[in-house]
């Protein structure tokens, strides 16, 4: 994974974990809910895979929260017709990361 994929998967993974545990759920929990494997809510909270848009679905109904809530955070800033980027403002640091869990 390169560039504008490794900060949405990053970004994506925090905003997974942090609606994870805010609803008091362990990674093998939310997997039983949303019918993946454990290993993938781990792979997916620390940024190593993207998800696709069914397991979003799954995700979001394991959860039972608005699907927006897990893109919190995430703009797109188009550009010309052949390059535009993604962007996160006020990324959370791994300091302030730490206290949203």
């Amino acid at each position: 994974m390169v560039g504008d994929a490794r900060v949405i998967a990053d970004h994506f993974g925090e905003n997974l974990r942090i609606h994870r545990r805010r609803a008091l759920m362990s990674q093998e929990e939310l997997a039983f809910r949303a019918e993946l494997h454990r290993t993938e809510i781990g792979m997916l909270e620390r940024g190593i895979r993207l998800p696709r848009l069914d397991t979003i679905v799954k995700l979001v109904g394991g959860l039972e929260i608005d699907a927006g809530l897990l893109f919190d955070g995430l703009v797109w800033t188009g550009g010309s017709p052949r390059s535009g980027s993604f962007s996160v403002p006020n990324r959370l640091t791994p300091q302030r990361r730490g206290a949203e869990s």
